[in-house]
């Protein structure tokens, strides 16, 4: 690809050098949900060697990784769109973005990981529900069955329905 075309303008060229690269707006929301559901992950970890891809959440030891991806960034088929400005040179970007996504997610599937995407616009809740199913923990809404033994209701910082912590077990 052609190294950038200038900007069309000064107030163009400062908007996109402020582009965050991670805590994202979409990023924060699904964050908040996921933290709030008592589930932990890593931010902006590269996963593999192998690739360059960067994970916007990733589970090392469950090898799943979310991409929480920028409509216009990734080409979003539902909203994302061409600048009316250089647009033969962001046809071929964003084109180059998405094949650098898919050999991304080859990359890492093929060497076991679970890559989960997301388009900014989709509704943070059922992200972060979608993201529980994958990670085997109860969704929002779902009620597991009583006295169901899960992740989260066993291990050293437990705690009882009264909210002490539970006697730790040898």
């Amino acid at each position: 690809m052609d190294p950038s075309p200038p900007p069309s303008s000064e107030t163009v060229a400062r908007r996109f050098r402020r582009q965050p690269r991670r805590d994202t707006a979409p990023e924060l929301a699904v964050r908040r949900r996921l933290h709030a559901r008592g589930v932990r992950y890593r931010v902006d970890v590269r996963p593999s060697p192998a690739t360059r891809a960067r994970g916007d959440l990733v589970w090392k030891g469950r090898r799943l990784v979310v991409f929480l991806d920028g409509c216009f960034w990734h080409a979003c088929p539902e909203c994302g769109h061409l600048p009316h400005a250089n647009s033969a040179w962001w046809a071929a970007k964003l084109a180059g973005n998405t094949a650098r996504d898919r050999r991304a997610d080859a990359v890492l599937r093929a060497e076991g990981w679970r890559v989960l995407r997301f388009w900014e616009h989709e509704d943070p809740d059922a992200v972060a529900d979608a993201i529980c199913r994958a990670l085997g923990r109860p969704v929002s809404g779902e009620v597991s069955s009583p006295g169901a033994v899960t992740a989260a209701s066993t291990g050293p910082r437990a705690t009882t329905r009264a909210g002490r912590r539970r006697p730790h077990r040898r």
